[in-house]
């Protein structure tokens, strides 16, 4: 018995004696001990990581920034920001809370917030803070009917009146429509389908529409999806559009070009992103007799830092409802891409007016079939009631600075015996083409030079010049045959 209790001591201090060397072993081992600390730290890092995230790695909401002195948020007057209650009387409320104050700050937080069309006031922000977006209905009986534009006559798509806008505003000063890149969805699927199928009896609203008002500030938004034109300020004055971004199919979104400014003063559009199924910029003065009539020019127009893509239309067009006339435009640093057209001037017999004093200074065109139209035969017109003899005048614009490649026709200038086309110039000119026919730069009946050498070469109807300016070639004609122009393009 005693000899057993010896074994069984013996054993259990042998044990104990080589568990303890075992652990000597395994600490004593530097590669071992690296290996566990790793492990250990690695494991405590993601614990951290865990239960740090939402402070860490999920930045909070920007503060939204007081612009007024009085600021008010859509939810105080019972706005609810789900995408289904309707919060026009919300909106209504609050705009006529800022105008019986004079003046203030309306904030739209995150959130979807549906209302039909509403009217801003003067002296007033909305700001649109991040993941806002205001949705516009889709029911056209919540859509307010307004009459005519004075300068298009009976109408623009159907004669009688018009839907509103879906953002509103007439004889309005001091307003800015901004924010952390929140949205204006116009939600224009029904309507395009509507309008293909012949379904509305009145021309569709645009999504941001002013009227007859001033010193107007847009942007750091997100306009997408409007039923008709997106952004049309008509008859204003001292308008800044900057940093937004427009947003539309390019196939299926019928007539919803970017922004028209339309018989406006001393505007500047810059650093913005527009992909549209229309115009990307379309500048306008009225329609045919009725623009005639109320004659209102759009005039110094600045266009800089915007890129664009059109692929049913242009990246920036003037036309073709000018018949207040279209002058002192520069655009300058503009990238069209993926795009039928880069830039457009149409008109016709009956518009009248002119564009003129028109400058286009650093164009980058990237896979366009047409880089540069002139159109003097697009003849839409409001009703019989225009005068054919009323013919427009193109001329004095200039071209420096032309890059691009992927481009099919470089340049098409199709004037006519009736309106010729003047004083075109071409300098600095290289775009890589892809269409092998000869005479892709497509001229008829153009007066105008090319300073310096271009790429590719210019048609034979304009005068050449050296880089000093002095002439080398002159023209013997002003007019060759169209037969070649591609009329498809």
């Amino acid at each position: 018995m005693a000899d057993s209790f010896r074994f069984q001591y013996r054993n259990s201090n042998k044990f104990r004696f080589d568990y303890k060397r075992t652990l000597s072993l395994l600490f004593s081992s530097r590669w071992i001990l690296f290996t566990l600390i790793w492990a250990i730290g690695f494991i405590l890092i993601v614990a951290w990581q865990r239960t740090a995230i939402d402070r860490f790695w999920i930045p909070p909401p920007r503060p939204i920034p007081r612009l007024r002195s009085l600021v008010f948020s859509l939810t105080d007057f019972g706005a609810v920001g789900d995408g289904v209650t309707l919060n026009t009387k919300a909106f209504e409320r609050a705009v006529a809370e800022i105008r019986k104050r004079g003046g203030g700050q309306l904030n739209v937080e995150a959130g979807r917030w549906l209302t039909a069309p509403f009217n801003l006031t003067s002296h007033m922000t909305l700001f649109l803070s991040e993941n806002s977006v205001v949705l516009g209905t889709d029911d056209e009986n919540h859509w307010p009917l307004m009459p005519p534009l004075p300068s298009y006559g009976y109408g623009r798509e159907c004669p009688g009146p018009r839907y509103g806008s879906l953002i509103h505003g007439q004889h309005l000063k001091d307003v800015v429509i901004t924010g952390h890149n929140g949205t204006i969805n116009g939600q224009g699927q029904t309507w395009w389908i509507k309008y293909r199928k012949k379904l509305l009896n009145h021309t569709r609203g645009p999504l941001v529409q002013l009227m007859w008002s001033r010193d107007i500030q847009i942007s750091d938004i997100t306009l997408r999806d409007s039923p008709f034109w997106t952004l049309h300020p008509y008859d204003c004055q001292n308008i800044t559009i900057r940093n937004i971004t427009i947003l539309a199919p390019q196939s299926d979104a019928p007539n919803t070009d970017g922004i028209d400014p339309d018989s406006c003063v001393n505007m500047v559009i810059e650093n913005s992103y527009i992909s549209v199924g229309d115009d990307g910029i379309a500048i306008k003065s009225g329609w045919d007799q009725y623009g005639i009539a109320y004659a209102r020019p759009s005039t110094n127009i600045l266009i800089r830092n915007v890129t664009v893509r059109s692929m049913i239309s242009a990246g920036v067009s003037i036309g073709s409802e000018m018949s207040g006339g279209v002058s002192n435009v520069t655009v300058e640093n503009l990238i069209v891409w993926n795009s039928k057209r880069g830039i457009r001037i149409k008109t016709s017999a009956g518009r009248g007016g002119y564009v003129r004093q028109i400058s286009y200074q650093n164009l980058t065109l990237d896979n366009v079939r047409v880089g540069i139209v002139m159109k003097t035969d697009y003849n839409e017109h409001p009703d019989e009631g225009y005068n054919p003899n009323a013919l427009p005048f193109i001329g004095d614009i200039s071209f420096n600075g032309i890059r691009g490649q992927g481009v099919r026709i470089p340049v098409r200038i199709y004037g006519s015996q009736e309106i010729p086309v003047r004083n075109v110039t071409f300098q600095d000119m290289l775009v890589g083409i892809t269409y092998k026919k000869k005479r892709i730069f497509q001229c008829s009946f153009v007066q105008g030079r090319v300073i310096g050498k271009i790429f590719p070469k210019p048609c034979e109807i304009l005068d050449l010049y050296d880089e000093e300016g002095r002439l080398i070639k002159q023209s013997t004609s002003q007019n060759t045959s169209t037969d070649t122009i591609d009329y498809d393009s």
